[in-house]
């Protein structure tokens, strides 16, 4: 996943948990409001209703007393009931009379809003009226015991009276308020998303011109990374990583010049030393142990003599080959190659390839590249090599197979590097010096190709070199 999309996710996030607590809020303030004005408002009609009950309550007209003080959007009831220690039993079973606003239907609350009820003298419940409602008719209800003025046939008489008031309309609001605030925050997110991503992307843009500019930096030619006029965090960036450019180019210089100034300096003196070791082996007597040390002499100045040589070689590619890039016809070039291995290698060198195969390079530089799979694959053990040609689009692929003893994988990662051997002793003793591999990567890459490897342990190894394929030239040119 990459940066723009993290950064678009993380905002989404916090953009939606900022919503969630900001519509959480809003509802909870708008509930608690609008029950607060119903409660308000059913506390008015409970205290219109008490009094219009103390002045007109008789037994004969109780009816009038709800008419005359409720709204219709109201629902209202007052129960009277005889004993003198009502019970919650009472409201159902001892109830004298009824009188109510509710579509004929009483207000039944549950036993435990009677008994709070009996206890505090007053209850606030929510009831429902099942009958003809579908759903259900939901009520907030008001409920408050009083004594009654006058008690008919001289008995203690309770008056229980209930106001109550559809919660219908207030659960629409909060309804409605859901549906939008939740199309808000879909229309809020997207918007956001869009925008977020969008303005990273643009931000990012500096970035990714810095990143692809810095893919193309080499250490063959100064390369400068672009510095935005942004004036900020990114252009700091680049110019900051243009200096340190600026600074692995002097560092790199100065090694190069090191590097080809001691190879120089070292391959006058190693020639003095092989020249007089030649002169004492032809022209003096010599016992056997005099001769000994001076024939490893002699292959000790060889050996440094070839590293003189590699060393030289890689820091002429650092500094930048000059190749006579012309087509090479491949399947030649492999013959002329096998051909040289073969008086001295006592195995089998086979070459799969298709005639006129052209590619782009350089004859001698190719030479050297496969001549030193070859040599490799010799050092190795190997008494098959196969030398094969593969053509896919705009391609030429050949592969230098062995089946040698293969290469343990920790080791094929670093098969390129410089100086690394996978078998120390037998590398020093066939005279490698760890840096053909090395030139064999530096001289692919500089004509544009690919090398890569691929063993199996016990089964052998497999060099592959992908190089530009060239079209034939005429035959007067070849």
């Amino acid at each position: 996943m990459n940066l723009r999309t993290r950064i678009t996710l993380l905002t989404l996030l916090v953009l939606s948990l900022s919503l969630l607590v900001i519509g959480a809020s809003v509802y909870a303030l708008l509930q608690r409001y609008l029950y607060q004005t119903l409660r308000a408002e059913l506390q008015d009609a409970m205290a219109q209703v008490i009094q219009q009950y103390e002045i007109e309550f008789s037994i004969g007209s109780r009816s009038g007393v709800l008419g005359k003080v409720l709204p219709p959007s109201v629902y209202g009831e007052i129960d009277l009931l005889i004993p003198s220690h009502p019970t919650p039993e009472s409201f159902t079973n001892e109830v004298i009379v009824a009188t109510s606003r509710t579509l004929g239907q009483r207000l039944l609350l549950t036993p435990n809003d009677y008994a709070q009820l009996l206890q505090k003298g007053e209850v606030w419940a929510t009831a429902q009226l099942p009958q003809g409602e579908r759903p259900p008719l939901r009520l907030l209800v008001y409920g408050v015991l009083v004594k009654a003025p006058t008690a008919p046939l001289n008995l203690e008489t309770w008056v229980a009276i209930f106001v109550a008031k559809p919660l219908r309309p207030l659960e629409s609001t909060l309804a409605e308020l859901s549906r939008v605030f939740l199309f808000t925050s879909i229309f809020v997110l997207t918007l956001g998303g869009v925008l977020t991503y969008l303005l990273v992307a643009r931000t990012l843009e500096p970035l990714e011109a810095i990143a692809q500019k810095a893919e193309e930096v080499s250490i063959k030619g100064r390369t400068r990374l672009p510095e935005p006029e942004t004036h900020d965090e990114v252009s700091a960036l680049a110019r900051a990583l243009n200096r340190m450019l600026e600074r692995l180019e002097h560092a790199f210089q100065t090694q190069s010049r090191f590097l080809a100034d001691a190879s120089h300096e070292l391959r006058t003196p190693i020639t003095a030393i092989l020249g007089h070791v030649g002169y004492l082996l032809r022209r003096t007597p010599v016992n056997e142990v005099q001769r000994e040390s001076l024939e490893t002499i002699r292959r000790e100045g060889e050996r440094m003599t070839k590293l003189v040589t590699d060393l030289l070689e890689l820091a002429g590619s650092e500094g930048g080959w000059r190749f006579e890039v012309r087509p090479v016809e491949l399947r030649g070039l492999l013959q002329e190659i096998a051909s040289e291995y073969a008086p001295t290698f006592e195995g089998e060198i086979v070459l799969e390839a298709p005639e006129e195969v052209w590619v782009e390079g350089d004859d001698e530089r190719l030479h050297q590249v496969f001549a030193n799979l070859i040599a490799n694959a010799v050092k190795a053990g190997a008494t098959r090599i196969t030398l094969r040609v593969r053509q896919p689009p705009g391609r030429v692929i050949v592969q230098v197979s062995d089946n040698g003893p293969g290469i343990p994988p920790e080791h094929l990662p670093h098969l390129f590097e410089r100086f690394y051997r996978v078998d120390k002793a037998r590398d020093r003793a066939a005279g490698g010096s760890g840096l053909g591999l090395a030139i064999v990567k530096a001289i692919v890459e500089a004509l544009g190709g690919e090398v890569w490897v691929e063993s199996q342990v016990g089964e052998g190894t497999t060099f592959s070199v992908s190089l530009k394929h060239a079209a034939a030239p005429p035959p007067h040119l070849r």
